[in-house]
């Protein structure tokens, strides 16, 4: 009797990674104290009281216990819409978004939206594992363009141009996942143009960007572009500024028209997004300011101890910062990224997810997530790495 067979496309993907570096830690025996887990990017703080207690309204009220719209719920959407509006000097209205239920469904909502099997949606190497793992399962081709260590992993615009040809969208993440670079916002813009010339969809996750350094300014003016709704699909994550991953916000910007595209999507995801956060998350964006503010402000100390952890290892090269991450190449010639990883996870008690998992031609990177561990404990990395033979 044959047996049944999976979908191949989904078969002969590997199996998620954060699960698979953090089974590694098992094995460590607490020689060198708690175990240090920079592996997946989490606040290492909680959400706010306030929050919490909103969340618990909405989710025992009846009122928020039926479906809701598949866009969203309105006051959540229109909050949002402001905060964007104000966030980067743009008009943008309810309209113009889209609540899902965390940003990976976001990916996956505008991709089946603009991309169908057979077609090819451009990346950067390194990229966003699940980014690459979305495409994969859907039969969408991804393809990829080198991002530099001497550039800090930045796109150069060169390289985009002479990638961008039969591509149905570009997909980039600022600040970026796995190396934590920001893309400037001339650069953004000058990619945007690239876009709209060859006609591409230009989809930018900006999950990360309430974490940009201070005096940055605006993450990008590309919602200044008269037209921009015929090219751009912006996605955003609730989940870090709110710390709230567990409840699974996420949001879409895009074109009036390009909502309604998705909106077919999401009706067969998951109808509507969870609706008990975004009743809570409507409350906290205009309630919460100076509590995120002040969360922005603790992941740069984070970042800081980060840097100073580094720079007192100098056989570590950290080659890309910001954010929640830093990407840093190893000192050992000849060993894989995997074994680096295993061995701090297994002797020293430290996490990280190997930079060979993002891509092609990474075997002497790591990638580090900063943002969940203290600067303290940080600062306990260097001590622990400095053991390493």
């Amino acid at each position: 009797m044959p047996k049944a067979a999976f979908n191949a496309l989904v078969a002969r993907l590997s199996l998620p990674p954060i699960p698979a570096v953090q089974s590694w830690a098992r094995s460590y025996d607490g020689a060198h104290g708690p175990l240090i887990d920079l592996s997946q990017a989490v606040p290492g703080y909680p959400p706010h009281p306030d929050l919490l207690g909103w969340l618990a309204d909405a989710a025992g009220s009846a009122a928020y216990a039926g479906y809701g719209a598949i866009e969203g719920d309105g006051v959540l959407r229109a909050a949002y819409a402001t905060h964007v509006s104000e966030l980067y000097g743009a008009r943008l209205g309810a309209a113009n978004v889209h609540l899902t239920a965390g940003c990976n469904q976001a990916f996956v909502a505008a991709v089946m939206a603009v991309a169908g099997p057979g077609d090819a949606v451009l990346m950067t190497n390194p990229c966003y594992f699940n980014h690459e793992t979305t495409l994969q399962m859907m039969g969408v081709a991804p393809r990829y363009f080198e991002c530099h260590a001497e550039a800090g992993f930045v796109p150069r615009v060169a390289d985009v141009a002479a990638a961008l040809d039969g591509v149905k969208a570009l997909a980039l993440v600022s600040p970026n996942n796995p190396t934590g670079a920001v893309y400037p916002p001339e650069l953004l813009g000058e990619i945007f143009e690239l876009c709209r010339e060859r006609g591409v969809w230009l989809i930018l996750d900006e999950t990360y960007r309430d974490f940009i350094a201070t005096g940055s300014g605006r993450p990008h003016g590309l919602f200044d572009v008269d037209g921009w709704e015929e090219n751009l699909i912006q996605l955003y994550s609730f989940s870090k500024s709110f710390c709230i991953p567990g409840h699974r916000l996420g949001a879409i910007t895009a074109g009036a028209e390009a909502v309604t595209q998705m909106a077919k999507v999401m009706d067969n995801l998951q109808i509507c997004a969870p609706r008990a956060p975004q009743q809570a998350v409507a409350r906290g964006l205009p309630a919460l300011v100076e509590w995120r503010e002040g969360n922005r402000l603790e992941i740069e100390r984070r970042a800081d101890a980060m840097r100073a952890a580094f720079a007192s290892l100098p056989e570590w090269e950290m080659e890309a910062m910001g954010a929640y991450f830093a990407f840093v190449r190893h000192p050992f010639d000849g060993v894989d990224a995997a074994s680096v990883a295993q061995t701090m996870a297994r002797d020293l008690g430290v996490v990280t997810i190997p930079g060979s998992y993002f891509g092609t031609g990474l075997e002497r990177h790591l990638r580090i997530a900063f943002a969940n561990v203290d600067a303290e404990q940080i600062g306990e990395v260097a001590g622990r790495l400095r053991l390493m033979k």
